[in-house]
């Protein structure tokens, strides 16, 4: 359900322009070959050639990618979800308090590390999400921080904070998951620029991206992360390996993992090949 709330939101820009990785042209068409087949449950290679307007060789080359991974069944030039695969059978509906509920000792600490990495006098962007409210939870009083946010769950936490500056993107209300987002509260999110971004995300995938479940929340991730200087992802362990529908970066668009100690050393090392520091707490 979604609902417009009106608004007043103090835009503010600072100063410095952050070089950021453009978006993957194949990433984008592995996410839209997979919206694609969730529509119609199948297609032709050349149906889907067509539709994103190149070769059916390209189209192969993308969905032998897809088969790795068990997201898709390629069979006499017809395409379809794999029927076991979790975007076949239909993601469960995402609920802030149900995904809060989950591993909520480790996203605590998470929480709890990623807040510790704010200094004094920074200007930082927080994301939506269960594991980014603890992030907002523990940040310390008196720090003179400025935080930009766009979800319900964070802006109470901040409002909380002494000495705390805030800047709220506004719109469309997404119950599911406190977040309000609009092409406004993008622009704002542009037009401003952040020493460190907390991101958080649904699934995280070494060869198809990093992903989040809903596809409104693309547009608003995307531009935090072209406003930041450091971009930190904050994920607990559950994540790794999992693919969402919604793709929004590339693995190593991001600075930092910081993730709790059930991350497997396969998971670890490879965020390290992209140069990515691995916080475990």
């Amino acid at each position: 359900m979604l609902r417009l709330f009106q608004l007043s939101v103090a835009i503010r820009t600072f100063g410095g322009v952050y070089w950021v990785r453009p978006v993957d042209k194949k990433r984008e068409r592995l996410a839209r070959i997979i919206n694609t087949l969730k529509v119609g449950n199948a297609a032709s290679i050349r149906e889907l050639a067509d539709g994103l307007d190149v070769s059916p060789m390209t189209v192969r080359r993308d969905l032998s990618i897809l088969e790795a991974e068990s997201v898709v069944k390629v069979m006499h030039g017809a395409v379809v979800l794999n029927p076991g695969s979790r975007l076949a059978q239909g993601e469960s509906r995402y609920s802030l308090a149900g995904e809060g509920a989950r591993m909520a000792e480790e996203k605590q600490r998470i929480g709890r590390r990623a807040a510790s990495m704010v200094g004094e006098g920074e200007t930082v962007v927080i994301d939506a999400g269960s594991t980014t409210e603890y992030l907002a939870r523990f940040l310390p009083d008196g720090l003179g921080v400025t935080v930009l946010c766009y979800a319900m769950n964070i802006l109470v936490e901040v409002y909380r904070k002494r000495g705390c500056r805030l800047i709220f993107a506004g719109g469309y209300f997404h119950e599911n998951t406190l977040m309000f987002e609009s092409a406004e509260g993008v622009a704002l999110i542009r037009q401003s620029r952040a020493a460190k971004a907390f991101v958080s995300a649904s699934g995280i995938s070494d060869r198809l991206g990093v992903t989040c479940g809903n596809p409104y929340e693309v547009e608003t991730k995307r531009a935090v992360m072209a406003s930041s200087l450091k971009r930190i992802l904050t994920a607990d362990s559950s994540k790794l390996g999992k693919i969402h529908t919604a793709y929004f970066a590339d693995l190593g668009d991001f600075d930092a993992l910081i993730t709790d100690a059930k991350i497997t050393e396969e998971h670890a090392d490879r965020f390290r090949a992209h140069d990515i520091e691995v916080i475990v707490v």
